[in-house]
């Protein structure tokens, strides 16, 4: 089991965490992780590709089914987001979790820029972490054509998703080691932070003495000078 203790999840704990994932689901925990990314599920995309092909490095998966699982993972978010801003785009558009993400006037910024250049658009979104799936989404209630939209997306996927995987699988042990490495500063920094708010609270302590002790010298100080009765 992953044990994340007392720190908050970091790189390396999500890889750890997704290898086990995929040792109880194998290529379908794969699949699975990336749907739920594509479709907007707080699960960076490129995270989840990174630690595929860190568990093919490893063996625990074989990268010539892995690379497809992945395409195929990513490719099916994008067109279930699609076809749900295609057919029900308005009621679905106006959700207080979609606007969050996605602003009237970011919505009709992307539906100007579909109506101008739709395939510059989507490919673009395809590699924006963060308006990937609002992009998405919105390229169907655009009315973008179905055979612009994939030829556009796989396009883009076919490209980046293959040399993300690749790259991440020839430098393993350099990711291991920067994951690990960002783990430490990731404790390091909350041990500063800790040790920051401690000297606050130090200095308002010592602050307020101060002004108590200053408060009953101008007391005494007023006693000894009042007048006699």
């Amino acid at each position: 089991m992953v044990n994340t203790g007392s720190y908050p999840l970091g790189p390396e704990d999500a890889v750890e965490a997704l290898q086990e994932f995929v040792n109880n689901f194998t290529y379908v925990g794969i699949f699975a992780v990336l749907l739920l990314g594509g479709l907007g599920v707080p699960i960076p995309e490129e995270m989840s590709i990174i630690a595929a092909a860190v568990l093919s490095h490893e063996g625990i998966v074989r990268w010539w089914l892995t690379v497809p699982i992945c395409l195929f993972g990513v490719l099916s978010g994008d067109m279930i987001l699609y076809w749900v801003g295609r057919h029900w785009g308005g009621p679905v558009l106006n959700w207080r979790l979609v606007r969050l993400v996605l602003s009237p006037a970011r919505e009709q910024w992307l539906k100007a820029a579909y109506r101008r250049h739709a395939l510059k658009t989507v490919v673009t979104a395809r590699h924006v972490m963060a308006l990937r799936a609002a992009a998405f989404l919105t390229a169907g209630s655009a009315n973008v054509p179905f055979w612009k939209f994939v030829l556009a997306d796989a396009g883009a996927a076919l490209f980046g998703v293959p040399l993300l995987f690749g790259l991440a699988y020839f430098f393993t042990d350099q990711i291991k080691a920067i994951m690990a490495n960002v783990h430490r500063a990731e404790r390091w920094l909350g041990l500063a932070g800790l040790l920051v708010l401690a000297a606050m609270l130090l200095v308002r302590v010592w602050r307020w003495h101060r002004r108590v002790g200053q408060e009953r010298l101008d007391e005494n100080s007023a006693e000894g000078h009042s007048p006699p009765p």
